[in-house]
């Protein structure tokens, strides 16, 4: 009897700590897991996003606006909760402080700046339904994770997000969806007419309208002026037009493994390339030239294993100089109204002569991809660096393979003499709107102050 009393005692300590094991771990089963965002949930959100603008083709002008606006709302929430990030408030026209978080709610600001990219980004789609299942898709799994945080993170982030969207709803975009089409003068041979296969309006010609995010104003960074028209064999034009079309008929006798011909198809960048056969017409949705820098930021930051935060800051730097170049650019296009190349070449030299690329459905000068290469290649190299090789693998998914290349600028200019070979511009209009678009871009860094 004195022995059981005895194991008793000994025990009852040992039976005390099984039992205060047992609830230690009950409760700490039902403590919330945190919520962990990293630099790869953005750069899925962003695939995302293209992926829905590629199915609802947009423009280039129009798909760098949608860049644009979601990148802003999500930076603005990182500099909100890291202290290391400038607002952009007061730097970006008529921008406004975000609403201030209440810190003591349990907000997790990258869940926060996610949620309100990808709220922003729906409402300016077609297809918002694509977002929203995507959406639902996280929602699910980060409520069941941690519910508090989730819920004050998303709380937050449509807050943000409805504060974004009453901004960008006053950059006149709306307005210019009502105003009229592009007229085509054909009493003077110099000005843009309509390209084949489809002949198509010319698109967005009030595109200088739109509020830009940092630049003074469309005309701004207004380019030299390019060589004046003339079909004297001995002008500048003539010379210009005539290099179009010998190195399209050049290009043409490589045939399809020519480098040159390599080129030109990975830099198209044509989100709507019709194809007729016959009585058989159909259709290839490609990126935009804006969308293939917002890759080339993505492999920069995966290269340099960016965190969130340095990730979401590159995006929204590359997007806002991308979203500037294409109101700069258009501001002269339509300013310029210079006719295309495929053009004069079949009216004046070679009825036969075909571009190797599709001719776009605006005038000529200056190239877009030229100037969006231009600012997007300088904003980038400011901040990862001026010889930063990487290999480009943006196409893939459109069946072009990986290129190489030794720097951003590397890129920009391959991306600018891209146009010649695809036989799409003259050579003033690649040389001077690179020249546009860098200048652009050093404006962007120069002005904007992003990183304290």
């Amino acid at each position: 009897m004195e022995k059981q009393k005895f194991m008793r005692f000994i025990n009852k300590p040992y039976r005390l700590l099984a039992v205060l094991g047992t609830v230690l771990s009950f409760i700490s089963c039902q403590q919330p897991e945190e919520i962990e965002i990293s630099a790869d949930h953005y750069h899925t959100a962003i695939d995302n996003l293209t992926a829905v603008m590629v199915h609802d083709i947009f423009s280039p002008p129009v798909a760098s606006r949608i860049y644009n606006y979601p990148n802003i709302a999500a930076y603005e929430i990182i500099a909100q909760g890291n202290q290391e990030y400038n607002t952009l408030s007061g730097q970006l026209h008529d921008l406004k402080p975000i609403p201030v978080a209440d810190t003591t709610s349990g907000i997790n600001f990258r869940l926060a700046a996610l949620i309100a990219y990808l709220e922003v980004g729906k409402t300016l789609v077609f297809s918002e339904h694509r977002i929203a299942s995507y959406q639902d898709s996280l929602y699910g799994v980060w409520e069941k994770k941690n519910a508090k945080s989730y819920g004050a993170s998303k709380t937050y982030g449509l807050q943000v997000a409805a504060h974004i969207k009453e901004w960008l709803s006053k950059d006149n975009y709306a307005q210019t969806r009502t105003m009229p089409k592009f007229s085509v003068n054909t009493e003077d041979p110099s000005r843009w007419q309509p390209t084949p296969p489809d002949y198509m309006d010319g698109i967005e010609p009030h595109w200088r309208e739109i509020r830009p995010s940092i630049i003074d104003s469309a005309s701004q960074f207004t380019p030299s002026r390019h060589p004046d028209f003339s079909l004297e064999k001995e002008s500048p034009f003539y010379k210009e037009l005539l290099e179009t079309y010998e190195v399209g008929v050049a290009i043409k006798e490589e045939g399809e493994s020519s480098e040159r011909i390599q080129i030109a198809r990975f830099w198209d960048c044509n989100p709507y390339v019709s194809t007729h056969k016959g009585h058989l017409m159909f259709a290839t949705k490609k990126i935009t030239p804006g969308a293939h820098w917002i890759g080339i930021c993505k492999i920069a930051t995966r290269k340099t294993n960016s965190d969130f935060e340095k990730t979401v800051y590159a995006y929204t730097k590359t997007s806002i100089a991308i979203a500037d170049a294409f109101i700069s650019c258009w501001d002269e296009k339509y300013r310029s109204n210079l006719i295309r190349p495929e053009t004069l070449i079949n009216q004046h030299i070679d009825e036969n002569w075909e571009p190797v690329l599709q001719t776009p459905p605006f005038p000529e000068y200056t190239s877009g991809h030229s100037v969006v290469s231009g600012a997007a290649s300088t904003v980038l190299t400011e901040i990862f660096g001026d010889d930063f090789a990487f290999n480009d693998d943006t196409e893939i998914p459109y069946g072009l393979p990986i290129r190489s290349f030794l720097s951003f600028n590397k890129a920009a200019e391959e991306a600018a003499i891209s146009r010649l070979y695809g036989g799409i511009h003259y050579r003033a209009a690649i040389d001077l709107g690179l020249e546009q678009g860098r200048n652009l871009g050093s404006f962007v860094i120069a002005k904007l102050e992003m990183k304290k």
